[in-house]
């Protein structure tokens, strides 16, 4: 049934099953198992990369400068609108597979390049295919406040969203047609205000959806007090989130989604993750895969999240697995190994698991195997070789 039957010593559990029967042995001997790796925050539905405005960041150019001058945001929205969706599906299909070749099981898979009802229910059924025909676990988020569109101002979008794109969300979710699991808006100046954060946040949770939603990334917004007092489950970016708004976190056991490529890519500081921790806030990391941070690894996100955000590797570890697990609402069957558990994992070809942290873009040749609900989904060609 793609669950895990016994965890413990290998002569009792060769004891145990005896009688058994299996498809397929692999031999771990001086290999290291772990839990399949739980990326909490991508935005991998969408056309038109922007690498030429790298080029832009590396001359200085802020994040909101470049949304300002037409780019950002809304430049892929543009080519997404304009794509199949065919196109976005075989697209998206081959970035699902690149992370789960860098070991990543259950990933969060978000719309927001649409910001018209039409595209995001477009982005959403891309989701929802890949949700059903392909090996790895998904968790959709509908992310229709990720920037106000054009030609509207922040209330009138909100309403929109409100009136028209959430009827239309629990409509679809009643015929089984599309199911979304979160909510999420970017709550930021010049975007969506806490106001009108708070009224999306709130419509999305009384048609079910969960909230784990972007905040205080550019500028401290309270997003973080607010996730608190409405029973958000996570929280992503949080590197401007007051003192606070840090306690607020720990108290609901609301989730904080640290994404450390962005901060690298846009020079931004880094979030405070050993303040975090120490007050009790559950961590979690998120590679934030999108066309302005470019990362399908999350064995990359957990180097940077101990280098950059001094995290000890235990942590980064937890944060990538059962935490990144917990901010989804999926702690109970995914994150970690344990009996009645989904048996999604992941093999290196080293007897020390820090391995996987401690090569820095190295995973390609360290991973072995990919497991997800007890079927491989991923051989390394040259597994046992090395």
């Amino acid at each position: 049934d793609g669950c895990i039957k016994a965890v413990g010593q290998a002569d009792v559990i060769r004891n145990q099953f005896s009688g058994a029967t299996f498809e397929r042995i692999i031999d771990c001997s001086g290999k290291c198992v772990l839990p399949g790796l739980v990326d909490a925050h991508t935005h991998p539905v969408w056309a038109g990369d922007r690498v030429h405005e790298f080029a832009m960041k590396l001359a200085g150019a802020s994040y909101m400068e470049i949304h300002q001058a037409g780019g950002g945001i809304h430049f892929t929205v543009e080519h997404t609108r304009k794509a199949t969706e065919e196109e976005l599906f075989n697209t998206f299909k081959d970035r699902l597979e690149r992370m789960r070749r860098a070991g990543s099981t259950l990933v969060e898979c978000k719309s927001g390049y649409g910001l018209n009802l039409e595209t995001e229910l477009k982005m959403l059924r891309v989701i929802e295919r890949a949700k059903q025909s392909m090996d790895i676990g998904i968790s959709s988020t509908y992310c229709g406040a990720h920037s106000v569109p054009k030609g509207k101002t922040a209330t009138e979008a909100t309403d929109d969203i409100i009136n028209n794109h959430l009827p239309k969300l629990k409509e679809l979710k009643l015929s089984g047609e599309i199911h979304v699991n979160n909510i999420d808006v970017f709550c930021e100046k010049g975007v969506f205000d806490l106001e009108s954060t708070r009224r999306i946040l709130q419509a999305g949770k009384d048609i079910g959806l969960q909230i784990n939603f972007h905040g205080d990334e550019l500028h401290p917004m309270k997003s973080a007090e607010l996730g608190a007092e409405l029973g958000a489950r996570a929280i992503s970016h949080l590197e401007e989130v007051s003192d606070e708004g840090i306690t607020a976190m720990a108290r609901a056991k609301c989730a904080a989604v640290l994404l450390p490529t962005t901060a690298y890519m846009l020079r931004l500081k880094q979030p405070q993750a050993r303040k975090m921790l120490e007050e009790g806030v559950i961590v979690a990391l998120g590679s934030d895969f999108n066309p302005n941070a470019y990362c399908f690894s999350m064995p990359m996100v957990m180097h940077l999240a101990c280098v950059n955000m001094k995290m000890s590797m235990n942590e980064a570890l937890a944060a990538a697995t059962i935490n990144a697990a917990y901010a989804l609402g999926k702690s109970d069957t995914h994150g970690s190994i344990e009996t009645g558990k989904q048996g999604d994992l992941v093999i290196i070809n080293s007897s020390r698991w820090e391995h996987l942290i401690y090569q820095f873009g190295g995973h390609e040749a360290l991973i072995d195997y990919v497991i997800v609900k007890g079927k491989v989904v991923y051989q390394n060609e040259s597994c046992g070789t090395m």
